[in-house]
């Protein structure tokens, strides 16, 4: 179980405590889209649907900065981690949760972590692994929800997404060392090597999303 679980981790790779840096640093040429809130919501909820569509038995981690926002999507997150090998969100949460009844398991953030400037999903399965990390820009206090800007960047190459695997893990192991221990056993292998292919098609959908996301904020400028 050991060599498994070494296997599935990959001894190599660094773990962050920010799920955008552990993106960021990786070696697969994201590159990083300013979108408003909106924006990436819709994107987000693509990637959301692809992973109930099609990931067996995924991890699954998400980051809600507060837990108003949470509360906005929790029957979409309890949908999703039904299924799921194990489940997480993370956000400066109200008061403390039953981790033993929760699915997913809710996980408070002290004001010190990084991620509370994130928004973040993580899907990391056999067959599909996609990340989708966003950090938000500074704002001026007022600002409309819709105005929010996050500095977003976006991956399905499995190697790169399991860095932010580890992220949540790690912050996991925080809060529950068994259920990270868990997770950690359920975790496929990755291959070291990403494929051509996914990588050209990584980036072609970047791209995509890139150039949808501009011509959204011109149309806005317009209107």
């Amino acid at each position: 179980m050991a060599a498994a679980i070494e296997a599935a981790l990959g001894a190599t790779l660094p773990v962050d405590r920010s799920f955008y840096a552990a993106l960021r640093s990786a070696s697969d040429g994201l590159r990083p889209c300013i979108m408003r809130k909106p924006a990436l919501s819709a994107l987000t909820y693509a990637f959301e649907d692809e992973c109930m569509a099609q990931a067996q038995r995924p991890v699954l981690f998400g980051a809600f900065q507060y837990g108003a926002h949470f509360r906005a999507s929790g029957d979409r997150w309890r949908e999703m981690a039904r299924t799921a090998a194990g489940a997480a969100v993370f956000a400066s949460f109200d008061a403390p949760s039953d981790a033993s009844t929760e699915t997913p398991i809710q996980i408070h953030l002290e004001n010190d972590s990084p991620v509370l400037r994130e928004w973040v999903l993580v899907c990391d399965a056999p067959g599909f692994s996609a990340c989708v990390a966003g950090w938000e820009l500074p704002s001026s206090p007022g600002t409309p929800d819709e105005e929010r800007r996050f500095e977003t960047i976006w991956t399905v190459d499995p190697q790169t997404v399991r860095r932010a695997t580890l992220v949540g893990i790690s912050l996991v192991a925080q809060r529950d060392p068994s259920l990270a221990e868990s997770m950690t056993a359920s975790l496929p292998v990755v291959d070291p090597v990403p494929s051509p292919a996914l990588l050209r098609a990584n980036a072609l959908f970047s791209r995509v999303v890139e150039y949808v996301s501009r011509s959204a904020e011109r149309e806005r400028r317009v209107s």
